[in-house]
């Protein structure tokens, strides 16, 4: 049986989860620019070092914390269709968007990338790239199956895919009222295929 090395830290998984509801309830509640890890500590019933063991830096676990449950909510789905896949893929974007806690921590997250290129990097690495990823997935099944070309411009699929729904509920704070992302999916199908219809 392998031993834990004498004076190694042993992180334990309850503590994370603590400290992890603590960030995202912190994030919300102040944003980003106020958030410290005094406050994050004290809500999570933990002591600083907890932190520091797990993360050097605020913006280390910011962006730790983000990263784990945006991509928990994405998803890469394979229903045999391309039109299944992005409705799909719009669904649990909507999902991601208007979670009660990320619905207040993106507006504020965005706001501080303008202000510090840094965390925009940062997000960028933590949470767009890997988000863009999945999205990435479900198009090259779509070419796989012939259901798109293969000189599709992904980023810019990608970038069509995202904004409408991004905008709605983000931008506008309008609702996705039922049959929207059905709508939507339609739409941005017949953009990827070059149908005008």
């Amino acid at each position: 049986m392998k031993r834990t090395p004498t004076g190694a830290a042993v992180l334990q998984p309850e503590v994370t989860a603590a400290i992890t509801e603590a960030v995202l309830d912190e994030l919300a509640d102040t944003g980003y620019g106020k958030l410290s890890m005094e406050a994050v500590a004290r809500r999570a019933g933990v002591g600083k070092s907890a932190l520091y063991r797990r993360w050097p830096s605020k913006q280390e676990m910011v962006m730790a914390v983000l990263a784990d449950f945006s991509l928990e909510l994405a998803t890469a789905p394979d229903t045999g269709s391309l039109r299944g896949d992005l409705v799909t893929l719009l669904r649990a974007l909507t999902d991601w968007l208007t979670h009660p806690r990320f619905s207040r921590i993106l507006p504020d997250l965005a706001a501080e990338g303008v202000r510090n290129p840094e965390v925009a990097e940062a997000v960028r690495a933590a949470i767009g790239e890997p988000r863009r990823r999945v999205g990435a997935a479900v198009l090259r099944r779509a070419v796989d199956r012939g259901e798109l070309s293969a000189d599709t411009d992904l980023e810019m699929a990608l970038d069509l895919i995202a904004a409408p729904v991004y905008w709605r509920l983000s931008v506008r704070r309008a609702p996705a009222e039922p049959g929207y992302l059905d709508h939507l999916a339609d739409v941005v199908l017949r953009a990827l295929k070059g149908d005008p219809s």
